[in-house]
């Protein structure tokens, strides 16, 4: 999908025009089936829509909304965009506040047309996909949160120009210190108790780290901040995962047989590219998350452990996904040598605040549509298994890597989150999956780390 047409007697802003806004990620072609059937998905109360060929239009309090854009494939076709048509919908809403005259007697009943329309517009997402991943642990330490925030908070510092940089940077720097040498004995509290030699290893680092660090600043040697900020993130980052203390919550029964993540696990992707002098072959880095989605990242971690994807193609790269996963053959997904059927496994969706994860339903259908996901698509690079549009528990082996970051709506609204199951980020080479094309290889796949984690393994089984 592309830009919105129109929304209500306003124009789209620049930036709205060149944003991609394709949120069917399901198999193969991912734009197949009609608006028509999204349309009975789509629950906002004080709306009603008329439909016309692939477009749409809505109408929120007498304004008309119309909401579409060109199609991928038919470039003469139009077709119709739910993130544009939210923000559209957005400034409908803001317009029937500001010019009430608009709404006829016979609108409809007060009431929002979302729970919050706010969620629309509220702050910048953040985007680091190794920070996500800190933020997304089970931990519940303060201090060390604080400690985290501070440093990240140097890679807005670091867009100031110049020598000037520095000064905001080394308020953070003594910020961090201060935070993390009052609330040591806190921090240490709080490492599980099996992994406090390595904490208080980590800890020792930090306290080394930091002081190197506040070094580097009063000598303003400003190319050396990133590399000793990321350094000390990774330290940070090592702390609390050893606060995590065991698995945090029961897999319901009924997929607690199928290959799970208890924990965290990273692979190693080599892809072969093709037809690019500049780029012969890449290897990414790709962490699971099993902590928030631990059926969905088994079962990619089990797959990569049977070699299923080494050979395989890229089978899509169109400038907002990389999707790769779809086996030759009839079948759409891993065949079970020990069963003969499709492993299928279901929709898994962890909510910030809840215990566990959501299993065989979407945010959209539960009505949870302020709740914010603990792995959002946020990052470039984000991971997350592509399955049949209506059918929530259709996933296999087909994952897809988002190529766009989320500057149109935050997490709590991006229209991605709660519908497809995130289970992980690129945190090497990210930017290189830009450069994948149909075709390309994947010579090999391997994890390399946290395999000790994956319960209930069927690679094992011979093949």
């Amino acid at each position: 999908m592309a830009a919105p047409i129109c929304c209500p007697s306003i124009a789209a802003p620049k930036w709205a025009s060149t944003a991609a806004s394709n949120c069917r990620l399901h198999r193969r072609n991912l734009f197949t089936n009609e608006f028509n059937k999204s349309l009975s998905k789509f629950r906002l109360s004080n709306c009603t829509s008329s439909t016309k060929g692939s477009a749409s239009t809505f109408f929120y309090h007498g304004i008309s909304v119309r909401c579409s854009g060109t199609s991928p494939i038919n470039p003469q076709r139009t077709w119709f965009s739910w993130k544009n048509c939210a923000l559209c919908i957005a400034l409908a809403a803001t317009i029937a506040t500001i010019q009430p005259s608009v709404t006829p007697a016979s609108s409809f009943e007060s009431g929002p047309v979302i729970q919050d329309l706010s969620v629309l517009i509220s702050g910048p997402p953040i985007k680091d996909p190794k920070a996500l991943l800190r933020y997304a642990l089970p931990i519940d330490n303060k201090p060390i949160r604080e400690v985290q925030k501070s440093l990240e908070d140097i890679t807005e510092n670091l867009k100031v120009p110049g020598a000037r940089a520095l000064d905001s940077v080394e308020r953070n720097i003594r910020q961090a210190s201060r935070i993390f040498n009052q609330s040591k004995p806190a921090i240490l509290a709080g490492i599980a108790e099996l992994k406090k030699d390595h904490g208080q290893e980590l800890l020792d680092k930090i306290t080394a780290g930091l002081q190197d660090f506040q070094k580097i600043v009063e000598a303003r040697e400003r190319d050396l901040v990133a590399p000793k900020q990321q350094e000390l993130l990774d330290l940070v980052g090592g702390v609390e995962e050893d606060m995590v203390d065991g698995f945090p919550f029961e897999v319901p029964d009924e997929y607690s047989s199928k290959p799970l993540l208890k924990g965290r696990a990273t692979v190693e992707m080599k892809v072969k590219v093709k037809d690019n002098p500049s780029l012969e072959d890449v290897i990414f880095r790709l962490v699971l998350d099993g902590y928030n989605a631990p059926v969905t990242a088994g079962n990619f971690a089990d797959l990569v452990e049977r070699h299923f994807y080494d050979g395989m193609e890229i089978q899509r790269a169109d400038g907002f996904v990389v999707q790769m996963g779809d086996p030759e053959g009839p079948a759409e997904g891993f065949v079970d040598p020990s069963t003969g059927n499709v492993r299928k496994i279901p929709l898994e969706i962890m909510v910030d605040g809840d215990k566990s994860p959501i299993y065989g339903a979407t945010l959209e259908e539960l009505g949870r549509y302020k709740a914010r996901t603990k792995l959002p698509f946020n990052a470039f690079g984000t991971m997350a298994m592509a399955r049949d549009e209506f059918d929530d528990d259709s996933a296999s082996s087909q994952i897809f890597w988002l190529l766009k970051e989320s500057e149109l709506t935050p997490s709590d609204a991006n229209i991605l989150d709660g519908r497809y199951a995130v289970f992980g980020y690129v945190t090497e080479n990210q930017d290189y999956l830009a450069d994948l094309k149909v075709g390309d290889v994947i010579e090999s796949a391997r994890v390399v780390s946290g395999i000790d984690n994956l319960a209930n393994p069927s690679y094992k089984i011979a093949v």
